[in-house]
Parts: C-alpha cells; sequence; structure tokens
C-alpha cells in the first residue's frame, strides 16, 4: 500500500473544506441579511427559524456518521460522499437565495424555512463523510499535521472569497434587482463548491481500511462514551469554538461602539482572516522541534493572555489590528492541531475497542461544534441584553460597553486557557501515537 501524501492530495482535500466555507461562511454572513432586509421576513422569524434548524442539524449529526460508516464502494467509505452530494449541496445553497419574490409573507416564511433546513441537512450529509475521510487518508502524524494545515489554509481562502465577494457580486450582476443579484452571484458560489468537491473526490485516496462493522447505533455511541480521549478532545471542540464564535460575534460591536466607527471592521475582519491564514500555514512548522500536544499548550496560552491583553490595549487600530492578527495566528494553529487529535481519537477507539468509527466519532464531534456554536452565539446575545445593550444607541451604558469589550477580548482569552488547562487529561502524545499504530498494524 502506498502511504505517500503528495502535495496534489493535500490541495484536493483542502478544497473540500474550501468548498464548504464558500458554500455556508456565505450563508452565515449574509443570509440573515438577505432574509430581513432583501426578502422582507420579519427578524424574529428568521432567528427562530436559525435555532430550530441547527438544533435539529447537530440532532442528526450521529446518524450521518453512522451511515458513512456503513458505506461500501469501489472508492471507499466516505470519498464517495463528495461524488454524490457536491451537486445537492450546492442546489440547497441556491435554494436559499431563490425565494420567489411573487410569493406572499407567509409563502416566503415557509419557503425559507425548507431551503435553509435543506442546507443544512445537505451540508452535514457531505461535511461528516469530508471530515471523516481526513482520518483514513494517512495514519502518519506528521503527514495529517500537514493535510489539515492545507484544509484550513484553503477553508480560510474559500471563507474570504465568500465574504469578500459576495456583495460587489450580487450587486454587479443584479444592480437594483437586489434579488436577482444575490440569486446569480450564489449561483456562482456554489457552482465553484461543486466543482472543489468532485476535484477532492477525484485526487484523494482512503489508505486505512476499517474493517466492516454490524453494530447497532446506540451500541457504537455507548461505546463513543466509554472512549475517555473523546471525552476530553470534546471539551477542547466546546473551548475552541466559542472562542472563535464569541469574539467574532462580538467583533461589529467592538468597532462600533468601542472604536467608534464601523468602517473598522473590514480592518479587523482582515487581520482575522489573514491570521487564520497564517495559523493554518504556521501548524505543520511549529511541530517540526515540538510535539503537537505541547504546541496546542504554547499556542492555547498565548492566545488567550494576548486575547486579554487586547481589553488593556490603547484606542488604536494600529494597535489593535496587530493584535488581533496574532490572537486569530494562534487561534487558527490550535484549531488545526485540534483536528489531527480527533484522528488520533478515532486510532485509538480502534486501539481500545477494537473496532473502527471515523463516521460517528467525526459526527459527534461535529455534533458538539454545533451546540458549542449555539451556546456561544446565545452567550453574546444574553449578555448584551443583560448589559442594557440598545441597538443603533448613540451611545452605550458603561456596563454594555464593558461587556462588549469583555466579550471581544477577555471572554476569548479566558475559553483559550481552559482548553489548556484540559490538556492535563489528554494523554495522546506522539509517542503514544505512534505506539498504538505499531500495535493497530501488527494486528491488521
Amino acid at each position: 500500500m502506498n502511504l505517500t501524501i503528495t502535495r496534489k492530495e493535500k490541495i484536493s482535500y483542502g478544497l473540500g473544506d474550501m468548498a464548504s466555507h464558500v458554500g455556508l461562511d456565505n450563508v452565515i454572513i449574509f443570509l440573515t441579511f438577505y432574509y430581513t432586509d432583501v426578502v422582507g421576513l420579519p427578524a424574529a422569524f428568521v432567528g427562530t427559524m436559525f435555532l430550530l434548524a441547527r438544533t435539529a442539524d447537530a440532532i442528526i449529526d450521529p446518524a450521518m456518521g453512522y451511515l458513512a460508516d456503513r458505506t461500501n464502494s469501489r472508492w471507499g467509505k466516505f470519498r464517495p460522499w463528495m461524488l454524490w452530494l457536491a451537486l445537492p449541496f450546492g442546489v440547497s445553497c441556491l435554494l436559499t437565495y431563490a425565494v420567489p419574490e411573487s410569493l406572499t409573507l407567509t409563502g416566503k416564511m415557509v419557503f425559507a424555512t425548507i431551503t435553509y433546513t435543506f442546507m443544512m441537512l445537505m451540508y452535514t450529509a457531505i461535511n461528516i463523510p469530508y471530515c471523516s475521510m481526513g482520518a483514513v487518508i494517512t495514519p502518519n502524524n506528521e503527514d495529517r499535521i500537514s493535510l489539515q494545515s492545507y484544509r484550513f489554509f484553503l477553508a480560510t481562502l474559500g471563507g474570504a472569497m465568500s465574504t469578500f465577494f459576495m456583495m460587489p457580486l450580487a450587486q454587479y450582476l443584479g444592480g437594483e434587482d437586489k434579488l436577482s443579484g444575490y440569486r446569480w452571484a450564489m449561483a456562482i458560489m456554489a457552482s465553484t463548491a461543486v466543482i472543489m468537491f468532485w476535484i477532492c473526490f477525484a485526487n484523494t485516496r482512503e489508505r486505512i481500511k476499517a474493517p466492516a462493522t454490524h453494530n447497532n447505533y446506540l451500541s457504537e455511541l455507548r461505546d463513543l462514551l466509554r472512549n475517555d480521549q473523546w471525552r476530553v478532545v470534546s471539551v477542547l471542540v466546546i473551548t475552541n469554538i466559542g472562542f472563535g464564535v464569541i469574539r467574532l460575534g462580538a467583533m461589529m460591536y467592538f468597532v462600533t461602539y468601542y472604536l467608534g466607527s464601523a468602517s473598522y471592521f473590514m480592518w479587523m475582519l482582515g487581520a482575522h482572516i489573514l491570521g487564520k491564514a497564517a495559523g493554518s500555514a504556521l501548524a505543520k512548522r511549529l511541530t517540526r522541534n515540538f510535539s503537537k500536544v505541547q504546541m496546542f499548550g504554547y499556542c492555547a496560552v498565548l492566545a488567550g493572555v494576548l486575547s486579554i491583553a487586547l481589553f488593556f490595549a490603547p484606542k488604536s487600530i494600529y494597535v489593535l489590528v496587530p493584535l488581533t492578527f496574532v490572537v486569530s495566528t494562534l487561534y487558527q494553529a490550535t484549531t488545526t492541531l485540534m483536528w489531527v487529535m480527533m484522528a488520533d481519537v478515532a486510532d485509538y477507539g480502534e486501539w481500545l475497542q477494537g473496532k473502527r468509527m471515523d463516521g460517528v466519532i467525526f459526527s459527534t464531534f461535529l455534533a458538539v461544534l454545533k451546540l458549542g456554536m449555539a451556546i456561544s452565539g446565545a452567550i453574546v446575545g444574553w449578555t448584551l441584553g443583560l448589559s442594557g445593550y440598545v441597538a443603533n444607541a448613540p451611545q452605550q451604558t458603561s456596563l454594555a460597553m464593558y461587556c462588549i469589550v469583555a466579550l471581544f477580548t477577555v471572554v476569548p482569552g479566558l475559553l483559550s486557557l481552559a482548553a489548556f488547562a484540559t490538556l492535563r487529561w489528554y494523554k495522546l502524545d506522539d509517542n503514544t501515537m505512534k505506539s498504538i499504530n505499531l500495535a493497530r498494524h501488527s494486528l491488521s
């Protein structure tokens, strides 16, 4: 069996996550505005629809992992889903921006609910096999780190492309007809995502072959909960996604009310995106002289301390933009290494329990991640509400201002330090994984 992972395969694998971010980041950033300001849906309805759809999506994640684990094709367990679901995923993204203008308000609400829920289901259906595939492309630790570095670098580019080009494309293609502009812009984005998924399918290989499993769904979930390292990494997932969601959720409020100008948002967002790209690219280099666990710890501590330091930094864009870049770089490095740890959990589970459950493991991690997103988003909203924040007010109260700054700086920093503290219970260091993989291969 050829275990060599070429740069072409690493790039092709990364294009799969780039495709996801081209579609999903666009939906996350612009869809609320599209529904409320272009289609005319009530904001309260949109918020409730998002909450219900995301909760339902998180619940079905393990079921999709269970199904992927039982896929048996000439292309492997996970690769064929890139082929089968690329087009449905692209169509689902397009449909979210295709609300017919001729419908009544109730009709538009029904159409939006069905199409948004369909899009989330298609994202889950293709993303869980994609994430699981990262654990079976190679058993080599260095190659896994490199693979995830390529993945998150390209995912960041996909998110940036979606963020910066959607509005100009919509305005160029639609002019005064905003509905048409958004629809055509998303058609271009969705078509690009479909092609990326197909390239991912064509140029990747599954090298770790798991034996067929016949256990039922509940039995596998029970086995999963007995995996102590799955529990540890789940805490890392919660703290990591909390860092990102709370920080980004508070960023617009921070620049608008604390810095005093919403025009600074693109500077701060640009620093964040560039930092994520740098962190993805640096993750492999950072592990050349240190183990991934050591490097995760160093980056988590530095990200936490510097994020808290932002609370005390001068109110200057010339100070805050560079610091934001550094914090985002460190944060993305921990994110990249965290996904390598997830793959190690799958190897550890196979060694511990005698069966491989990549689909179930990664689907439950994604379910934890989505629940973390929901909780983190709620924390931002609840904190603002309790602080006395008033939308569009020329000046916020002292308590509201304090909470806005703390949400952008102190709260993410504390979560990063909590992730570092959690490493105390993580035991799958590089030497342990080498021993586990040797034991697995000797039994295969």
